[in-house]
């Protein structure tokens, strides 16, 4: 029984971290995002003429978000645990926990998409 209740607790540190993870990534690729754009508009230097660096940041951040959309969806399927819904009980927090970060982990995938866009095809700053 010990086993099991070890099992689990490590269950949830595992769908907390991916739970933060996701958002986190997000706003970090935000303000990337826009600290590159400014970067790029201000002609600070060379290297903000190639997009590489950005680019790289980018992918690194959804790869990163969809590691921890796939470790949730593993947590929600774990093998042998009791049927959904019985309230109240620690699989059912687990499960729960592992469903929201798989919204928070397709929200955050959009929104790194959506706000790379702009800064990739940037043109002209004025």
């Amino acid at each position: 029984m010990k086993r099991g209740l070890r099992d689990r607790v490590r269950a949830l540190r595992v769908t907390l971290w991916t739970l933060i993870i996701p958002p986190t990534l997000w706003a970090a690729h935000f303000l990337f995002s826009y600290l590159w754009a400014a970067v790029r508009c201000a002609k600070l230097g060379s290297f903000a003429e190639s997009p590489t660096a950005f680019a790289i940041g980018t992918i690194l951040a959804l790869v990163l978000i969809a590691l921890a959309g796939i470790l949730a969806h593993i947590q929600s399927r774990i093998p042998g645990d009791p049927p959904p819904h019985e309230s109240g009980t620690d699989v059912d927090r687990v499960r729960f926990l592992a469903k929201a970060t798989l919204l928070l982990s397709g929200l955050s995938f959009a929104g790194v998409v959506f706000t790379a866009m702009p800064v990739l095809f940037l043109q002209d700053c004025r």
